[in-house]
């Protein structure tokens, strides 16, 4: 038994078949110039650049350090990304909030040290996967907080209050720019 015996013969197109039966490819879709591709990204830096002085200058104002890495990493994914299930504010605000709680669990349990960062932030990826508050730059929130150590009592609220500022950055950016993707997607 061969494979010509079982296998049915198509006529597979080629220089010497006919025209008519080679299909045309079909079109993707619209393609858009590339100047609105380099303005999407302008919009998205001045976007970032905005929240991000925006919480420098709150946390001058007060005399507190309100902008810590992690901020950044989640300005980022929200100006980048904001229609992914990460970046909505359900996902910000509890897992930066989710990342404090591990950072200062860990401290309770161990000493300062990078050890015990890298647990906080193990910790921190269970529990906003438990929580389905998919948030991965809240792992460095709780290696900020096991490393820097700082008071619960001031840091807590003004990380609350800083993701919410992200949030509202977040929905003022996407109702600017014509055409750009609305954030959020979902409130909660």
């Amino acid at each position: 038994m061969t494979a010509d015996s079982v296998l049915p013969r198509r006529r597979v197109p080629g220089p010497e078949a006919p025209h008519d039966d080679v299909p045309l490819p079909k079109r993707r879709g619209y393609r858009y110039p590339a100047w609105r591709g380099a303005a999407a990204g302008l919009h998205g830096v001045g976007a970032v650049t905005a929240v991000l002085l925006a919480l420098a200058a709150i946390g001058a104002m007060i005399s507190e350090p309100v902008l810590i890495p992690s901020l950044a990493a989640s300005a980022g994914v929200l100006h980048s990304a904001p229609t992914l299930p990460m970046a909505q504010p359900r996902s910000v605000v509890v897992a930066h909030l989710l990342g404090a709680a591990a950072g200062y669990v860990a401290l309770a349990l161990w000493q300062s040290n990078p050890w015990s960062a890298a647990l906080a932030g193990g910790l921190t990826f269970a529990a906003t996967t438990l929580a389905r508050t998919p948030h991965s730059p809240a792992c460095a929130t709780a290696v900020v907080v096991v490393l820097q150590t700082p008071a619960p009592g001031r840091f807590v609220p003004l990380l609350l209050g800083a993701t919410v500022v992200l949030v509202i950055g977040g929905f003022a950016a996407s109702r600017v720019r014509r055409g750009a993707a609305r954030y959020p997607v979902r409130w909660w």
